[in-house]
């Protein structure tokens, strides 16, 4: 598998400014884990509160990763995982009716297009409301742009080679 996990320490960044010294930000926030890879990033919004993950991982053989991750640390509820490239599941996540409290998306650095179009795909997408955030870990040298769609960039992290910019609809 060609997945690559967020590092430890670009996670508890995340969470950081996430949660910004309130331990509960994330109590009863719904969160997407997008290009989920191993899941590590919406196990540990779990661990932290939130009501509800949902992963969405395209590699049959990362799907089955996360769910031995999530049985091996006895997490039994308050997740979902698809098995679906992103657009799919943001069509059926919207007939369903889900609004997310926090986006993640972490699409192999080598397809930077997919960044492009997930993002786009978000900004139109009704789960995504003003008060959602919208998190894409990027290659530092790569700029997913200030704006896309109606997603505005209001903070950008850079770590190490790696990146995270924070959005929200404008």
């Amino acid at each position: 598998m060609e997945i690559r996990p967020t590092s430890d320490r670009l996670r508890e960044t995340l969470f950081n400014v996430l949660c910004a010294g309130n331990k509960d930000a994330l109590a009863g926030a719904t969160f997407l884990d997008l290009f989920a890879g191993t899941g590590a990033v919406g196990i540990e919004a779990l661990s932290r509160g939130a009501r509800s993950v949902v992963f969405v991982e395209s590699s049959t053989k990362a799907v089955s990763q996360i769910q031995e991750n999530l049985k091996s640390l006895g997490v039994e509820g308050g997740y979902s995982v698809m098995r679906s490239d992103v657009t799919t599941a943001l069509r059926k996540l919207e007939l369903a009716g889900t609004a997310a409290d926090v986006v993640f998306l972490d699409p192999p650095y080598a397809g930077q297009a997919l960044y492009q179009g997930t993002l786009e795909a978000l900004s139109r997408w009704n789960g995504v409301s003003a008060s959602s955030v919208v998190i894409a870990e990027h290659e530092k040298r790569f700029d997913p742009g200030e704006t896309v769609g109606a997603l505005q960039r209001y903070r950008k992290l850079a770590q190490g080679d790696a990146a995270l910019s924070f959005y929200r609809k404008a």
